[in-house]
């Protein structure tokens, strides 16, 4: 009969959780999906609070296609966005001559970097510990939004 050290037990389970949580970090595919905002777990930071909203990630073979929609509070309209990239390439997406669009892979990190007008804004998504999508929005002169999702 073998016997084990303590030591040689944790180290082998120690590296089995490593690369399970190694295999889960680099699998972009796990925000896939259609999300639907919880308002009422977001932090708005004082600006127009978002009554309603979803957003469609899809990653495959490199393309990564983020689909937002929000309806704010006191708005009669929806707000849809869509950026489409070749991650692959570091694509960036033009509309019109005055907004573009880059959709990239920051390790764990989903990135979407959008120009408009010379202001740049920032969205982080990533995948949280309770499986909800956090979402880390950065713009100019304002201060930083954090939406929560959960998968539809």
């Amino acid at each position: 009969m073998r016997t084990y050290s303590a030591t040689a037990i944790t180290g082998a389970v120690l590296t089995t959780l490593l690369f399970a949580f190694s295999a889960f970090a680099h699998d972009h595919t796990a925000l896939n999906g259609t999300w639907t905002l919880v308002p009422a777990r977001s932090d708005f930071a004082g600006q127009p609070v978002v009554q309603t909203g979803t957003v469609t990630i899809n990653e495959r073979q490199g393309i990564i296609t983020v689909s937002r929609n929000f309806v704010y509070e006191g708005a009669t309209e929806t707000f849809f966005y869509r950026d489409i990239t070749d991650a692959n390439n570091n694509a960036t997406i033009h509309t019109g001559k005055d907004l573009k669009s880059k959709t990239s892979w920051d390790h764990d990190v989903l990135k979407v970097t959008t120009t408009q007008d010379g202001a740049i804004t920032i969205e982080s998504y990533t995948l949280a510990a309770d499986g909800t999508m956090l979402v880390s929005v950065v713009r100019p002169e304002h201060k930083p939004i954090t939406l929560v999702f959960q998968h539809k």
